[in-house]
């Protein structure tokens, strides 16, 4: 078995979060998906995206400076496809190394009739799962989507807090994240899992005030 083509379909959907912030032009994220094909009929998938603009280089390095590298090998190689890909990553994204490397495993799983866990050696048959929000503006914004998705039948709900809005030059004072906790809270109950990721957004001094408030709300 070779592998005969490789592929990238780019969709793109509407960045409706942060419509009129300018995050990605047109507020169109780009999301890439991989396909590997072989000779014999077999394919597999893999989603390719990544922060900021999304799937734009690691797509087009995926097709200028992979899809050489990968035609012809046996697609079940996946080690020494790896070991062949990743001293390229200062030329080339990581992230198109990573998206080749998941869909050359999704491959293998078709190919042995089993899910990829299972070839990687099982340790577990389930795992917890949370669903993340977008960035909003307000706190009740935050309190109407947690809801929608504690309805949905979600174990649990991870927040981007109004502050990450400062690093596309709005000021939000960090009060407004521990209001938004409080509103998370209080629209979720007592049961669900919460958790803040609040990358980069807070000093020290604000980081304690934040976590001390948020241990305060029973959050993971």
């Amino acid at each position: 078995m070779r592998i005969s083509s490789v592929e990238v379909f780019v969709h793109e959907r509407a960045w409706q979060l942060t419509s009129g912030f300018g995050v990605v032009p047109d507020n169109l994220m780009p999301m890439g998906v991989l396909t590997i094909g072989t000779d014999e009929g077999v394919a597999g998938h893999a989603f390719v995206s990544g922060p900021g603009p999304g799937a734009r280089r690691p797509c087009r390095d995926i097709i200028d400076s992979l899809r050489p590298l990968l035609l012809g090998r046996n697609p079940l190689d996946i080690g020494a496809i790896w070991g062949s890909l990743w001293p390229l990553v200062p030329v080339v994204d990581p992230i198109a190394v990573g998206a080749v490397d998941v869909a050359l495993w999704d491959l293998a799983g078709t190919v042995a009739g089993l899910p990829v866990h299972r070839l990687l050696g099982t340790c577990s048959d389930h795992m917890p799962a949370y669903v993340s929000s977008w960035v909003r503006r307000t706190p009740d914004d935050y309190a109407r989507e947690v809801a929608h998705h504690r309805a949905a039948g979600w174990p649990g709900y991870k927040l981007h807090p109004p502050t990450q809005l400062r690093k596309l030059g709005h000021e939000v004072a960090t009060v407004v994240d521990i209001e938004t906790c409080e509103a998370v809270r209080d629209a979720a109950g007592d049961d669900m899992v919460l958790m803040l990721d609040s990358a980069c957004a807070y000093d020290l001094g604000g980081a304690i005030k934040v976590g001390q408030a948020i241990e305060k709300l029973g959050y993971g």
